[in-house]
């Protein structure tokens, strides 16, 4: 079991990555791993004995990204109506986005598809339960499915960098005034 200094280290790591990520637009390779190790307070060898490599950091980075926004669902439905919640969830979808966009440029191919396929399920899951739950409350259409909400949200994907901050809110906004039932 490791300590909990070396899991505070990769915590605060993470995070100083995920920032120095989203700073950057998404862009990997303005990730400079010095930067991410100072932000984390830590020194670069404590980094590298994390993660080794720059993939390894960015793959552990959309795992904790995709673990946040997952569990973001529950405390969203216990606070607001079904749809105001997968508006909200949305909304956070767009930052997870941004780091998947940073995240697919800065791991090979093979890499990617491993990553993805060992994940994609719990985004499919959180979405289902939101759907649903709007669903039961009469908020959202009935014959939607996170599989139909996923394939609208590969919108988002086509964005210019430069006009992200601009369309993807207004793209999400769009998804969410077409699931109103």
């Amino acid at each position: 079991m490791p300590r909990s200094d070396a899991v505070a280290n990769r915590d605060r790591i993470v995070e100083a990555a995920r920032a120095e990520l989203s700073e950057s637009n998404g862009a990997p390779e303005e990730l400079k791993l010095h930067r991410v190790a100072k932000a984390a307070g830590v020194g670069q060898g404590t980094l590298y004995r994390h993660f080794p490599t720059r993939e390894h950091l960015l793959a552990e980075v959309y795992r904790a990204e995709l673990t946040q926004l997952v569990a973001t669902v529950a405390p969203l439905l216990a606070e607001h109506s079904p749809l105001e919640a997968l508006s909200r969830w949305l909304d956070r979808l767009i930052e997870y986005a941004r780091v998947k966009r940073g995240v697919m440029a800065g791991i090979a191919v093979p890499a990617w598809q491993d990553l993805y396929a060992g994940q994609h399920h719990r985004l499919d899951d959180a979405l289902e339960t939101l759907l649903d739950r709007g669903k039961a409350a009469g908020e959202i259409r009935d014959r939607v499915d996170a599989a139909d909400v996923i394939l609208l949200l590969g919108a988002l994907s086509r964005i210019p960098e430069a006009d992200w901050d601009q369309r993807a809110p207004r793209i999400v906004a769009v998804i969410v005034d077409g699931l109103r039932a």
